[in-house]
């Protein structure tokens, strides 16, 4: 089978921040995402855990397949929230099959 290149997008960002998220990859023409809740982690502020017992805010992390025109159009899309919100934005390279659904 034959694979084509497309943009593989993960986003780290709180859960009540996740429904702009998607918004913005609707927005973007990106209709096939995942997201999963992120239990710990760390960073430049230090670490952070999920706090089940307080109530704290959990984070999740959002992962996407789109071409590279629509990865350009979220990465506009989701700019205010990047510099307003604390997200992590990734996109790489990666190589799929069928590539005509993304």
């Amino acid at each position: 089978m034959q694979t084509v290149t497309r943009k593989k997008i993960e986003i780290l960002a709180d859960g009540p921040l996740m429904p702009r998220v998607v918004a913005a990859l609707a927005e973007a023409g990106i209709h096939g995402h995942t997201v999963v809740p992120a239990l710990s982690g760390s960073g430049r502020t230090g670490q952070w855990s999920e706090e089940r017992l307080t109530g704290a805010e959990t984070k999740q992390l959002l992962w996407s397949i789109a071409s590279a025109e629509r990865a350009d159009a979220l990465v506009q899309a989701i700019a205010p929230l990047l510099t307003s919100h604390r997200l992590l934005l990734a996109i790489t390279d990666v190589e799929v099959v069928r590539g005509d659904r993304f």
